[in-house]
């Protein structure tokens, strides 16, 4: 993996929400929807690399790879370095894969919704609540919640709920 300077990348700044599990089909009515299938794995970090995760992302016929490296600032704000992967490096990447982590599987719900793209996860480790975030501009920004969810509590800095944290709990929360 070549250096790259992490105080040069894009601030992500994000509000993430536990909900019940969702009626897709009402999903699949708000504005904008569209559906990535994804595989998430948390990669070691030592000496020699620096680690982050990698995806591979589904979305009809086309599948990308991701390789993300992310900087926390504060609950809500991280640096997110990301770059797009061939199948061969993303291969290559998943040698360095955590090894007490599993892949997470998870179908990712994406809408709009009062002026904010919400991405909601269904993960294949939960029958009965899913996650949903919004990437906002600043941290002071409202988040209405979507008609098609019911919010079960705000789950934003609860590292618990960070995907990192379920790949090495195997989805659950200790």
């Amino acid at each position: 993996m070549e250096k790259f300077d992490i105080q040069s990348a894009p601030l992500e700044i994000e509000r993430k929400f536990l909900i019940k599990y969702p009626d897709i089909a009402a999903l699949q009515r708000m504005p904008g929807y569209r559906v990535l299938h994804m595989e998430q794995t948390y990669l070691h970090a030592d000496a020699d690399f620096i680690g982050g995760r990698i995806r591979r992302i589904a979305e009809g016929d086309s599948v990308r790879y991701i390789y993300t490296y992310k900087e926390k600032l504060t609950e809500m704000t991280r640096r997110e370095y990301e770059r797009e992967l061939t199948e061969q490096e993303y291969r290559d990447l998943m040698l360095h894969k955590e090894p007490q982590s599993m892949t997470i599987r998870k179908d990712r719900h994406c809408f709009l919704y009062a002026d904010l793209l919400y991405e909601l996860d269904v993960y294949e480790f939960w029958d009965d609540q899913a996650t949903l975030e919004a990437e906002v501009k600043s941290e002071s920004t409202p988040i209405p919640v979507p008609p098609c969810v019911e919010l079960i509590k705000e789950v934003t800095g609860d590292v618990r709920y960070n995907n990192s944290r379920l790949a090495f709990n195997h989805g659950v929360i200790l």
